[in-house]
């Protein structure tokens, strides 16, 4: 295992005390907790956006705290839940008077935790909803969503309920908003190589050097396929064909189109795949508003990537093209 390390069982709370040395007029911990991560700057009656998860997938989430979309964070280990008390911690500092959104991925530990931390939040009468985004349409098939893996589409729901909130919009239209979203992103992904837990040591699964795994989740759970290693061309082809037929996004429709790499994918490699996806996009006459190419949801330093579209309509647009700014990720505002 070659990492830039120290002690592994340091990697997480020193990886947070450098992004708090690099940016410390955007974020700050709360109770001297490295796990529990919030926005330095506050807005009194603005609806508290707050997510969570493993660490091992920077920017998610820690990265994604700041101004025009998240509130605060908590996380836990690589690839573990954070706990319900950190949670807790976090929406107490996040709340302003308007009460606060959870919106996390769809997975067992996550779940089970920010239920918890609702529930405490809740006999301190902070008002919490919560979305449980859930978009990988390689973990489970058309008709069983609510079964799916939430993985780099959460990045639209987080951008476009922040930019909601911003606008002080109250509880209700925040999640209805961030619900809106994950009903309209479908992603799925493929891995070349697999990713080396800090604490482990070793790989986290195995795979042949001219093999490649369609939909795998970003953290090395089973895809749907793995054979030879297929060109650019025809990964993106098979890509969103699943993608584009679940749906169904059809001809008129407008998209935002993420191509997200997973740790060690080159920019280049990502770039040649969009330039597939918008030839395919053309070609089904589906309009292109938006792309973000680029490292969004990572999985340590694994090779892959994926692709999500979101499904655009007036109201989407128009919070998708607000600003934003935080440590990992910064957006002018974009001509609608």
């Amino acid at each position: 295992m070659k990492k830039f390390i120290n002690k592994p069982v340091d990697f997480v709370d020193e990886m947070i005390r450098g992004i708090l040395a690099a940016h410390p007029d955007k974020v700050k911990i709360v109770n001297n907790d490295y796990r529990c991560l919030v926005n330095a700057k506050s807005t009194k009656g603005k609806v508290g956006i707050a997510t969570g998860g493993g660490s091992g997938h920077l920017p998610l989430f820690l990265g994604y705290v700041g101004e025009g979309l998240l509130d605060g964070c908590s996380v836990g280990g690589v690839f573990q839940s954070p706990s319900a008390d950190q949670m807790f911690e976090v929406t107490k500092a996040i709340n302003q008077g308007a009460g606060v959104l959870y919106i996390y991925g769809n997975y067992g530990g996550d779940i089970m935790n920010f239920d918890m931390a609702a529930e405490m939040a809740d006999a301190e009468d902070i008002k919490v909803l919560s979305v449980v985004a859930g978009e990988d349409v390689a973990s489970s098939p058309k008709g069983q969503e609510k079964k799916r893996r939430g993985v780099a589409g959460i990045f639209f729901v987080y951008k476009c309920a922040g930019a909601a909130a911003g606008e002080l919009a109250s509880l209700e239209e925040v999640k209805r908003v961030a619900d809106k979203v994950c009903a309209n992103v479908r992603t799925m992904g493929v891995a070349l190589s697999p990713c080396v837990v800090p604490e482990v040591g070793k790989p986290s699964f195995t795979i042949g050097e001219n093999e490649m795994e369609l939909g795998m989740g970003i953290h090395g759970e089973p895809g749907i396929e793995r054979g030879p290693l297929k060109t650019a061309d025809e990964v993106v082809q098979v890509m969103l064909d699943k993608i584009l037929e679940d749906l169904p996004y059809k001809s008129g429709d407008e998209v935002a189109v993420l191509v997200n790499g997973l740790g060690a994918t080159p920019k280049e490699e990502l770039y040649v795949m969009y330039n597939k996806a918008a030839e395919i996009l053309k070609g089904r006459g589906i309009k292109v508003f938006h792309v973000y190419v680029g490292e969004y949801a990572t999985s340590m330093e694994m090779a892959g990537a994926s692709i999500s579209l979101l499904r655009l309509d007036g109201e989407l647009k128009r919070l998708l093209a607000k600003p934003a700014n935080t440590p990992f990720f910064e957006q002018a505002t974009l001509e609608v």
